[in-house]
């Protein structure tokens, strides 16, 4: 598998609260060069990066981290995102929700946020960590019945990321329309890797790009042969 195989599904991400617009700009040049699938910042930072940057394709978080916000807030923060230059958004379930049973519940937010993000991409975050396998495999049926895009393991400020067993599960239990998400955790070139081929066709990290092209001649300008 080359760089370029990788990269292409790599969500470069950058949502630590502190992040500087510096930080943010080295990250979408980054993104550009290196040609990966989207970079994943902060709503605060997309109208400002796509107007520096207009056809870089952005993704952006809501609800983010908890999830626990209300639905309402949830719509507006995607409307607003998308209204600013979001292509992609990444929502965070209310995991509450998930511990009382109210399935139904999450099922109505999601489906309220797909609407409100139209034809932009829905990436649904369930943060694994926290969920039973039972309750991960009422989740893979709720976002592919609610028509969301994507189903995703985590924000990666749980307890824990990604778990390869969890991206084989969600194979088992997705509908054949949903594609998955891995983050959190993804650290090394070997997890990318083996996370792209047991089936994530998106990868959320701010790692990869630095791990794929350190002491490389990409650093210089240079393309390797198996780039």
């Amino acid at each position: 598998m080359t760089n370029t195989d990788i990269l292409c599904k790599i969500d470069h991400t950058l949502l630590k609260m502190t992040a500087s617009m510096e930080e943010i700009k080295t990250l979408c040049d980054e993104a550009v060069r290196f040609k990966t699938a989207s970079v994943c910042i902060p709503p605060s930072y997309v109208k400002p990066v796509f107007d520096i940057y207009p056809g870089l394709n952005i993704c952006t978080v809501i609800g983010f981290p908890l999830g626990y916000s209300v639905t309402e807030a949830k719509i507006l923060e995607a409307e607003n995102a998308i209204k600013s230059g979001a292509n992609e958004i990444d929502m965070v379930i209310n995991v509450t929700d998930v511990k009382n049973g109210k399935f139904d519940s999450v099922l109505e937010e999601i489906k309220k946020i797909k609407a409100a993000c139209k034809d932009k991409i829905l990436k649904v975050i369930i943060e694994t960590c926290y969920l039973t396998e039972d309750e991960k495999i009422r989740m893979c049926c709720v976002v592919t019945e609610a028509g969301a895009d994507y189903i995703k393991t985590s924000t990666g400020f749980g307890t824990a990321g990604a778990a390869l067993a969890d991206i084989e599960l969600f194979k088992k239990h997705i509908g054949s329309c949903v594609k998955i998400k891995a983050a959190g955790g993804v650290k090394t070139r070997d997890d990318l890797e083996t996370f792209i081929k047991a089936g994530a066709a998106r990868i959320g990290t701010s790692s990869a790009v630095k791990l794929l092209t350190e002491n490389s001649s990409l650093q210089s300008g240079g393309v390797p042969a198996n780039y």
